[in-house]
């Protein structure tokens, strides 16, 4: 049984380290273009990940994979890139408690979308529980 709730154990860490990134790169934007920031930040998680890859021996020659899963890779490399150049942009426009939030409407795009690209069914449950998110991020995000 606990096997099964094993994913839900790495996306709260995931959510605690969004959260520490938020403020380091808060304090690290102090002085600093947001872009060449992102990509101080590129650089870092690219040679962590490497070394990650090597060390547990799965490096495989990318062109080796199939290609619909390395152009979808491609693709969400690029969506990711995308994001953190917004992301540092706001953050270093704006405050960080307000910024998160309003990131955190991924939550409802990523239901939309999967919806519609990847024919999953929420429940009324989950509709209503994102939702909530949506309403929360708003008063987070936008009331002062």
């Amino acid at each position: 049984m606990l096997m099964t709730y094993d994913w839900f154990a790495w996306a709260l860490l995931s959510a605690v380290f969004a959260a520490l990134t938020a403020i380091f790169a808060k304090v690290g934007l102090d002085g600093i273009d947001s872009d060449y920031a992102t990509l101080i930040r590129t650089l870092v998680i690219l040679a962590f990940l490497a070394a990650i890859v090597l060390v547990k021996g799965k490096w495989v020659n990318p062109l080796s994979l199939p290609n619909k899963s390395l152009w979808f890779l491609i693709l969400s490399g690029f969506a990711a890139g995308l994001s953190w150049l917004c992301y540092f942009r706001a953050l270093q426009m704006g405050e960080a408690s307000k910024v998160a939030p309003i990131d955190k409407l991924s939550v409802l795009f990523v239901a939309v979308f999967a919806v519609i690209f990847l024919g999953e069914r929420p429940s009324w449950e989950q509709w209503s529980g994102l939702l909530l998110v949506g309403l929360g991020v708003v008063i987070l995000g936008i009331v002062r």
